[in-house]
């Protein structure tokens, strides 16, 4: 009688301690730690990703599930170990629930042991090599990959009269990837790849590169470069004079990324591109963010790597809200796979087996409207899954 009279009380001691842990869990703030490149060469993609954050937030509350969210951001300035450092730190010292952002490749996965150690779930905002999923089991990508959309163009070069191409890369992980996968496609349905040139990520001159691609003469350049570097690369092509030697430009939709575009003049005209979200998509919803995003930071245009942001803390709420505040990186995780909504970009969701972005894909024109350049959408692919992880 005394041992089962015992028992019963370690068992409500037990009991009392796990509801004071759980009342402890929904009085603490819920943090997400938000790594982003906010200086340095990338600074762009920082600012796009953390004001679209900040405005889901402002639409949407800062309360979820009665927590109170917290986003804490830290500045990488694009470097690796840098990135890892503050991943480690924002877990150990400040507790984050969540860990977001990851403006580059080599961001993401260098990070990626941190996450899965701490179980700790990772939305990755921008970052688009197909294999960064892979890398943790607590990676979810609400960005997108680049196989998706250079598969989609080669497509649709091939069927447009482009036989032979160059193909322009910068030489990392998305640029691997763009180059790879073009390349695959495009020879399976009948076209030469005629070189596969490579330029570096940080302080890249295209000119010697592109001076090569007039010198083979093929019917377009295919390229790939990060978002703010395609300014560079549309500004060389013209003073190498390939638009009037007949060379046309196709290229990933970084290379026309909305938040430049205004800037890259007429030369960009014309341009086709594969992406899977232009702030010209016409949707109500697309209308509404593109509006509400410029009212609130001074007129900016949001690009691919807001709407991914936007869509990330858009995973994060509803995670929040399915677990009833609760929290937690494993049943997070669980609540974020397989969301399926519609988003500025159109209709997406999380694939639950991959965790990878299930989206649209689009063919787009760069054309004027209303006086300003565009990325004006004519060709939709529906549900496009990552090709490299298809196969």
């Amino acid at each position: 009688m005394q041992q089962r009279r015992t028992l019963f009380i370690a068992a409500a001691a037990a009991a009392l301690l796990a509801g004071a842990g759980g009342a402890l869990a929904q009085g603490e703030p819920f943090r997400i730690g938000l790594i982003l490149p906010m200086t340095g060469p990338f600074a762009s993609t920082g600012k796009q990703l953390e004001a679209a954050a900040r405005l889901y937030m402002a639409q949407n509350g800062s309360t979820v599930a009665g927590r109170k969210v917290e986003v804490i951001v830290k500045d990488d300035t694009g470097t690796a170990d840098v990135t890892k450092r503050l991943a480690q730190e924002l877990v150990v010292n400040d507790k984050v629930d969540v860990l977001a952002g990851f403006g580059l490749t080599p961001l993401a996965l260098a990070t990626a042991p941190v996450a899965t150690q701490s179980k700790t779930p990772l939305v990755v905002m921008s970052a688009a090599t197909s294999i960064i999923t892979e890398a943790s089991p607590y990676i979810v990508r609400t960005s997108f990959t680049v196989p998706q959309v250079v598969t989609a163009l080669a497509d649709w070069a091939s069927k447009n009269g482009v036989k032979k191409v160059v193909s322009l890369v910068t030489d990392y992980g998305p640029g691997v990837d763009s180059e790879k996968f073009f390349k695959e496609r495009f020879v399976a349905n009948g076209g030469t790849v005629m070189d596969t040139l490579r330029v570096p990520l940080r302080g890249p001159d295209f000119a010697p590169f592109l001076q090569k691609v007039r010198d083979a003469k093929p019917d377009a350049l295919f390229a790939f470069v990060p978002s703010g570097q395609g300014s560079a690369l549309m500004k060389q092509f013209a003073e190498r004079g390939l638009d009037k030697a007949g060379i046309r430009l196709i290229a990933e939709g970084s290379v026309t990324d909305d938040d430049i575009l205004n800037g890259m003049g007429e030369v960009a005209h014309g341009v086709v591109t594969a992406h899977h979200y232009s702030a010209a998509h016409n949707s109500a919803l697309n209308k509404k963010f593109v509006e509400a995003f410029g009212k609130a930071n001074n007129g900016l245009r949001p690009n691919f790597m807001a709407v991914g942001a936007y869509d990330g803390m858009h995973v994060i709420y509803e995670a929040l809200k399915a677990t009833q505040g609760a929290g937690g990186g494993d049943a997070l995780l669980a609540a974020m796979k397989g969301q399926a909504f519609e988003s500025p970009r159109g209709p997406m969701s999380i694939d639950a087996q991959t965790r990878d972005v299930v989206h649209n894909v689009y063919i787009r024109k760069v054309e004027r409207v209303n006086g300003q350049l565009y990325n004006v959408e004519f060709e939709t692919l529906k549900d496009v899954k990552d090709p490299g992880k298809t196969r």
